[in-house]
């Protein structure tokens, strides 16, 4: 079954009548989230068992009934638009939430891509054979229920669905109240190709939205669900690692940085924060501080600074003309065209700035000294290093994956741009010949 949406009155009961009809409110949020988990653990014993080239087709098939369904689901979007707007939303969030032409054909051309990729089910990770003749195999498997939960930006509904169907998961999509419409239309679109294949529809559902209890509902829901995956805000992460009964898999905030060492070619330089900064300042992966060598010298720091002021990035720093920096502004996603501009005593200022600001997420270096950039890559403890290269690269679909469920800032099972094979474990075979243990 899919889960309906469900209001939840967040308003305080003033009677014993009201406080009686917001628990029974809540007891059927409470079952529709586990009703829905339970339907996704029955499908995922289904598609586990489907065959690669089912799965692939009708990841294909989703492909092309999105770029069908193009001028649905930019109304229902456009719904969505309007009502954050009404909201005052900020833009920042406004551009995650929005859906356009191109970015249906891109969100579909994922799709194609994580069809195209190997199957990284049934995969032997390693084996050999005892001495007494029995043989053991690691192989990969689904994790089995998959619960997302993500702020805004309907792409994402698509991309976990991708990875999670291809990797042999059922998917539970808890998205934001925000792009409701956006994302009711996508599932619908999903489910309809599903259907046709005679694929249990059930492998991926959406979750209400209206009441944040479903999230609370979804990340306590031990034993029907197998792990769950916040993406989005810090505020959004850290309650669902800090509550959740599941296993979560923690993606962090993007709190990027660039570091312009005394061997840089400034100029590349230059363009390479200017690229991680404006390609799209509203993605986690986003350039949020550059610190610069101060063996460059004033007049090349100054150049620097000017340089991407006059690109329309906002620094904040302490240097004229730019915004008073305060301790918050070293810790801060802006996700807008705000930069942090600090001036820092070469490789070991850089290191140290980042070890207490970094959300370990990437951390990019410009510099043609080889073992500055090998020095670096080694002492700084995020997800991901960019030598030469913008920190705009940090993205599972660029690594070639097709895409990404997430960006895990964490240290186990999963680092870095989550895939196909981060949504799998493994399982043990060992084949004998009647050997019993002495």
């Amino acid at each position: 079954m899919t889960a309906t949406n469900t209001e939840v009155s967040t308003a305080a009961a003033g009677s014993n009548g009201s406080a009686a009809t917001e628990s029974a409110e809540g007891d059927a949020l409470r079952e529709a989230v586990q009703s829905a988990a339970r339907a996704a653990r029955r499908a995922s014993r289904t598609l586990a068992l489907a065959s690669t080239e089912l799965r692939n087709e009708i990841l294909s098939a989703a492909a092309d009934a999105l770029e069908a369904a193009e001028a649905g689901l930019i109304s229902a979007n456009k719904e969505d638009l309007h009502a954050a707007e009404e909201e005052g939303t900020e833009s920042a969030m406004l551009d995650r939430l929005r859906l356009t032409p191109e970015r249906i054909l891109g969100i579909a051309g994922g799709l194609r891509q994580v069809a195209a990729l190997p199957d990284p089910l049934d995969q032997v990770v390693r084996g050999n054979s005892l001495p007494n003749g029995m043989k053991l195999e690691q192989v990969r498997v689904p994790l089995g229920v998959v619960g997302m939960i993500y702020e805004g930006r309907p792409n994402v509904t698509v991309d976990a669905f991708g990875l999670a169907f291809k990797s042999g998961n059922a998917a539970l999509l808890r998205g934001s109240r925000s792009a409701r419409r956006s994302n009711e239309a996508l599932v619908a679109v999903l489910r309809g190709v599903l259907s046709e294949f005679g694929m249990d529809a059930d492998v991926v559902q959406l979750l209400p939205s209206e009441s944040r209890a479903s999230v609370t509902h979804l990340i306590q829901a031990r034993g029907l669900v197998d792990v769950v995956i916040p993406r989005g805000g810090a505020g959004l992460i850290r309650s669902v690692v800090e509550n959740a009964s599941v296993p979560a898999i923690e993606t962090g905030t993007g709190n990027c940085h660039h570091f312009i060492h005394a061997a840089a070619d400034v100029e590349e330089a230059i363009e390479l924060v200017v690229n991680g900064k404006t390609r799209r300042c509203s993605v986690c992966n986003s350039t949020e501080t550059v610190l610069v060598d101060s063996a460059l010298g004033e007049d090349t720091i100054a150049r620097i600074a000017t340089e991407l002021g006059e690109r329309g990035i906002v620094l904040h720093g302490d240097r004229e003309g730019m915004v008073p920096a305060t301790d918050a502004d070293w810790g801060e996603e802006y996700l807008s065209n705000d930069l942090a501009f600090a001036v820092v005593d070469g490789l070991d200022g850089a290191v140290e700035h980042i070890e207490r600001w970094s959300t370990g997420h990437t951390e990019a270096i410009s510099t043609k000294d080889i073992d500055a950039a090998q020095d670096f890559a080694k002492r700084v403890d995020s997800a991901a290093v960019m030598i030469n290269a913008s920190t705009a690269w940090t993205d599972g679909e660029e690594f070639g994956f097709g895409a990404e469920i997430g960006i895990s800032t964490q240290k186990l099972h999963a680092r870095g741009p989550m895939g196909l094979q981060e949504l799998t474990s493994t399982k043990w075979i060992a084949t004998g010949r009647g050997h019993a243990r002495p």
